[in-house]
């Protein structure tokens, strides 16, 4: 009985256990890092997640534009800036529950969490980085070839350990605390306008915004219109199947209220405005828009569903302060 409770614990464990993963998500896809057996390994993760060094010219870390007061997402301005103030052509996603995703970027252009890490890096609109020249900033650094020892047990720094360590970093990013999460539980309930908020979610939006997780972690052409001026056209820059043209990645919608500007290209402001969208502005001229047509919200609906929306907020994921501190020792 006792060998069977420690196998128990031991699969809970990889799991994510210690990390409190409620019972109502499902199975994570990738093996969520042990606070405790990987703790140094997760610091030194989030170490480099902060850290300047990682560009070309040392002026801005991949927590520039995923900062952890907006949901790892980006509010300054609707497009990611990089080295130089140079504008990309997409909004930083919001970063959390990635365990639980298999593609990446709003095109899914990467299928693994450490090969994403790689494009900021070296992207000319983001970081604009040498992989090389980032081995040799932190090999001559006065500390990270310590803080990789006390990680990996040597001094040797290569890529494939920075990666490893920021994804460890990364996939610790849980938001499971909301008002929702509390509703699921059974120890608290929704007000009214929030209960009717959740009952025309579950009619318009739990298709692609599937809970628990608030995706389903597909591409979809949410009846959005192509910018002119970025002419982005989605995942078809992937696969080249016209059927993929302005379609993106479903994005999560918890923490949402923290993570504006929304959708791929930062077009919208407030959240009011994304649900005037999907209430009137719908574009299916080319029969391909997986929401064929307005959905006619009334203005009570609209706000009836922002407040269950403001019910996805988990402040003790915004304000945790150990994403942002460190336990290695100086």
């Amino acid at each position: 009985m006792k060998d069977i409770f420690l196998i128990v614990v031991s699969i809970l464990l990889l799991v994510g256990f210690r990390f409190g993963i409620p019972d109502y998500f499902p199975k994570p896809h990738h093996v969520i890092p042990d606070d405790r057996h990987d703790s140094l390994l997760i610091s030194l993760g989030k170490r480099l997640f902060h850290d300047p060094i990682l560009s070309r010219d040392s002026t801005i870390s991949c927590a520039s534009c995923h900062s952890q007061y907006n949901a790892f997402a980006h509010s300054d301005h609707p497009l990611s800036h990089g080295i130089n103030d140079r504008i990309g052509t997409r909004n930083a996603p919001a970063l959390m529950n990635l365990a639980w995703l298999t593609a990446f970027m709003w095109d899914g252009g990467s299928f693994s969490l450490e090969a994403q890490t790689l494009v900021p890096l070296t992207s000319r609109h983001e970081m604009d980085n040498d992989l090389d020249y980032i081995l040799r900033s932190l090999k001559q650094h006065p500390d990270y070839p310590k803080y990789f020892f006390q990680a990996f047990g040597d001094t040797s720094i290569t890529i494939a350990r920075l990666v490893r360590a920021i994804t460890a970093f990364e996939l610790i990013l849980i938001s499971k605390n909301a008002k929702y999460d509390s509703v699921m539980k059974g120890v608290a309930s929704f007000n009214d306008q929030e209960s009717r908020g959740y009952a025309l979610f579950k009619q318009h939006c739990n298709t692609c915004h599937t809970e628990p997780l608030f995706t389903n972690a597909s591409f979809a052409n949410n009846g959005l219109p192509i910018d002119p001026t970025l002419n982005d056209q989605g995942r078809f820059v992937i696969t080249l199947d016209s059927s993929d043209i302005r379609h993106f990645k479903v994005p999560t919608l918890r923490n949402l209220v923290y993570s504006f500007p929304y959708m791929h290209d930062g077009r919208f402001k407030r959240l009011r405005d994304v649900l005037k969208h999907y209430s009137t502005n719908i574009d299916n001229r080319d029969n391909r828009s997986d929401i064929p047509s307005p959905l006619h919200l009334s203005d009570n609906e609209e706000t009836d569903i922002l407040a269950f929306l403001h019910a996805l907020t988990d402040k003790s994921f915004i304000f945790n302060g150990s994403y942002s501190t460190f336990q290695v020792s100086k």
